[in-house]
């Protein structure tokens, strides 16, 4: 596809506004005596982790990429998200896993109270620090936070993954990871975006197993490099030890 194709299939796609899901989840009815989360588009998820309320990767705007809404030069999405931003509870802890446009949207982001904390990847700080957040913890692969929230600790590790972490090309100094949360003696994981590797057999632990594992699947052909196929995805879960 040459450059100029490229661009206008970005601005002039021709598939009219993104379908509506067939669902919506009730979040303000989960149990805080549980994990409970909703898939709400792409990699943004929202758990309740006994009690403390989880937003990773959040994007609700039609388009990801550079420029100012409307006009946005990137994709648009394929399914609007299954609640918009003002539909959910406010976030204990916001989760980024790295910078490209369709993880870290700044847009999304300011529809969020600036007190929220948010723990992000290595030299990623910078992009949401000047939106005015106040909170914002980098964690490099390997290092380790408790987080006090409202509603209790939640211990977030980072969680060294097979993809790259540039925003604008040549700003590949960025990092990029997963997260183990865990709280109550429970753990969830949260991929992020990967390829295959085998970094997630690290957290294989049979006396305090996994929970829930967050794994991508998409943009993997031909871009097999930087996201895990279906099967790719399954696998490294097994290696993990998730429960689900």
């Amino acid at each position: 596809m040459s450059r100029l194709r490229f661009i206008y299939n970005m601005i002039f796609d021709g598939r009219g506004a993104p379908a509506t899901p067939s669902a919506r989840p009730e979040p303000h009815f989960w149990s805080n005596d549980a994990i409970t989360g909703s898939c709400l588009g792409h990699s943004t998820v929202l758990l309740n982790v006994f009690g403390v309320s989880v937003l990773t990767d959040p994007v609700f705007s039609r388009r990801t990429g550079p420029g100012i809404p409307p006009f946005i030069l990137g994709p648009k999405r394929h399914l609007a998200p299954a609640l918009q931003a003002n539909e959910i509870p406010a976030p204990d802890v916001i989760l980024l896993s790295h910078a490209h446009f369709d993880h870290l949207d700044t847009w999304t982001l300011r529809k969020f109270r600036r007190t929220t904390p948010i723990v992000t990847a290595r030299a990623t700080a910078n992009i949401v620090t000047r939106l005015g957040f106040r909170e914002v913890h980098e964690l490099d692969w390997g290092q380790s936070l408790s987080l006090e929230t409202p509603k209790g600790v939640l211990q977030i590790t980072a969680l060294e993954v097979a993809h790259w972490g540039a925003r604008m090309m040549r700003d590949d100094h960025r990092g990029y990871n997963g997260y183990v949360m865990e709280r109550a003696d429970h753990r969830v994981c949260f991929a992020g975006d990967t390829a295959y590797t085998e970094n997630f057999a690290q957290l294989y632990n049979s006396q305090r197993p996994l929970d829930l594992m967050l794994m991508p699947i998409g943009a993997y052909d031909p871009w097999i490099r930087a996201h895990c196929n279906p099967e790719q995805a399954a696998t490294m879960a097994r290696a993990a030890g998730a429960r689900r």
